[in-house]
């Protein structure tokens, strides 16, 4: 029996009149949301090479937003008037219209709420954490793109003004976030605040030789500028955010039970959040349930491995993971390389597991020093082939005695490869509209799909100690307990101590990794919750594929399948793939 072509599932029909109508309309449409977007986003204007968004930072007012909501409104009132059916069957396009929908519908159901509106940062982001990163995500070939830059710092105190108004109101209305995961918050602030331009992280595009395409004149003029900027525009920008914090936000904090449903309309809020991260109509209740009996899943397997290794019980046996200084490092710049090393040995096995994969490279980074402190253990960077970008994977090099070797390679595979450098870039680099291409950002599938990418170490034989497959199932734990902590801390009352006392039960996550993690799902109601959700469908529709195929199960063909359409609503994937397999003889 041969597999179907992923390429004859992209090839158009023959179509009638009323299919031909009904696809100019749709495209049309498509496009002219795309120049919607490079129009309001000129950062991801600028990362595609188009130079509209140079010298252009995006608009936080709450005027900007409401646009974009009646927009999005308008949008999605046309899209309606077109028929689904009409358009060419497994078409790009017929799956682009459901991507669109998808997420024109969410962001409306979001503009339902008042936090949407107001409550503009969490202890992971916000406006003033993301202007920190402009270097990193700014092209710096030509004269022009450093002009850019700098006229974009400029541009900070009016960003920052707009979302110091929108935090202001959302004190206003009840709607601040609880006080115990941003304790020490303001020294997040004041480190980006200092008094030589030169020491700031806004400075690093210039701490370099002068570009030789670049006279010394415009370079000396160029700098100029770009310290008397940071001087007074950006390191101004902060100390108004700093004294707007510990002024008015700190002292207006939610004292009491963090969740969100203590706020004004949280309990609704949170159930569409629920939804909106999951793409699922699932409620907080069954999510909770979900992860419950996961956690005893994984519980028992743990317990497994702790025997396997001659330890009395699975508690026995993180306790020794946890505090063996043989498990942990203490020089950055060892640490660093140990990571880089680990992620050269994995991509060496990319090609027994994928067909395709992306031009881009990555490279392994710390996170920024100013922001370290309280972020959890890593992330991802997306790059940018037009942008000069490599992706980056960023690991945090603070308090290394609580961040153990042996977690490092599933770390590795979520954040890198073949999770989320691979699965991002690849859909940079496919054959899309650069709207579903570039916009389509799932948390449910991008982050299902790293989680679920954690697993394929067992097919690498990455975890080849007990301490190593106890940190996979740590990993697998903390998500699933992530179902559960979440739900509790938001629809359950639970106290932000119920909760890390929960993870520090069931997961071998060390306790500062356990605190920022917690901070973040209560500063960020929902979010957690896609990494099992988008995981668990993942290995469904691979077990229901392997069924399907029998010894002709290829493994390759699969994550291709998967991957062929960037990142999807978790019912628009799993109706794709089990149409790819249900094709006889591959036709």
């Amino acid at each position: 029996m041969r597999f179907w072509c992923v390429g004859a599932l992209l090839a158009a029909s023959l179509a009638s009149p009323t299919h031909a109508d009904a696809l100019k309309e749709f495209e049309a449409l498509r496009e002219e949301v795309w120049q919607s977007v490079l129009d309001s986003d000129p950062l991801l204007a600028t990362s595609l090479g188009d130079p509209r968004g140079d010298g252009r930072l995006g608009d936080l007012s709450l005027e900007a937003y409401e646009r974009q909501v009646a927009e999005t409104r308008g949008f999605l009132a046309r899209l309606n008037e077109i028929d689904p059916a009409q358009l060419p069957a497994d078409s790009r396009q017929r799956i682009d219209y459901a991507v669109i929908k998808r997420d024109f519908e969410d962001k409306l159901a979001a503009a339902q709420h008042d936090h949407t509106r107001f409550v503009l940062f969490t202890t992971y982001a916000g406006w003033f954490t993301a202007f920190a990163s402009l270097s990193g995500r700014s092209p710096f070939f030509t004269k022009a793109d450093y002009e850019s830059y700098v006229a974009r710092l400029s541009q900070f105190p009016e960003v920052n003004r707009n979302g110091i108004a929108r935090s202001r109101e959302g004190v206003s209305r009840g709607l601040s976030q609880a006080c115990e995961p941003f304790e020490g918050f303001d020294g997040k602030i004041a480190a980006q605040i200092v008094d030589d331009p030169e020491q700031s992280v806004f400075w690093r595009p210039f701490d370099r030789d002068r570009p030789s395409i670049i006279s010394e004149a415009d370079w000396q003029e160029i700098q100029e500028d770009a310290r008397a900027i940071i001087r007074n525009d950006v390191m101004g920008g902060y100390r108004d955010l700093l004294a707007f914090y510990t002024d008015e936000y700190a002292p207006n904090c939610r004292d009491g039970l963090p969740g969100v449903s203590e706020t004004p309309g949280g309990a609704e809020y949170y159930a569409q959040r629920v939804q909106s991260f999951t793409t699922t109509d699932v409620k907080p209740d069954e999510v909770h349930q979900r992860g419950l009996s996961e956690v005893a899943r994984i519980r028992a397997e743990m317990e497994e491995i702790a025997e396997a290794a001659g330890y009395p019980s699975r508690e026995a046996y993180i306790e020794h993971l946890r505090t063996d200084p043989a498990y942990y490092m203490s020089d950055v710049d060892a640490y660093v390389a140990y990571v880089a090393a680990l992620a050269k040995t994995i991509d060496g096995f990319l090609p027994q597991l994928f067909t395709r994969l992306p031009r881009n490279p990555y490279t392994v980074k710390p996170i920024p020093a100013a922001i370290a402190p309280g972020t959890t253990t890593a992330y991802y960077q997306p790059g940018s082939l037009s942008a000069g970008q490599s992706g980056i994977y960023r690991i945090n090099t603070t308090k290394l005695d609580q961040r153990p070797l042996w977690e490092l390679p599933a770390l590795s595979l979520h954040e890198a490869v073949p999770g989320h450098h691979l699965q991002i870039s690849i859909q940079q680099e496919l054959d899309m509209h650069p709207l579903t291409a570039n916009t389509a950002y799932f948390t449910a599938f991008v982050e299902g799909w790293a989680l679920y990418a954690e697993r394929l170490g067992i097919e690498m034989g990455l975890y080849d100690t007990p301490a190593k497959q106890m940190g996979r199932l740590a990993y697998e734990m903390w998500r699933a307990s992530r179902l559960v902590v979440d739900t509790g801390i938001h629809s359950k009352g639970w106290t932000k101590q119920e909760a890390v006392d929960f993870m520090l039960d069931n997961t071998a996550l060390s306790a500062a990794n356990i605190d920022a993690e917690v901070n973040r799902y209560i500063s960020w109601p929902g979010q957690a919750l896609a990494y099992k959700t988008g995981e668990l469908k993942i290995r469904e529709l691979r077990a229901w594929a392997e069924e399907q195929m029998g010894d002709e199960f290829d493994l390759r063909v699969f994550h291709d399948t998967v991957l062929v359409n960037g990142s999807l609503p978790l019912d628009v994937l799993e109706d794709y793939v089990k149409a790819a397999y249900a094709r006889p003889n591959g036709e």
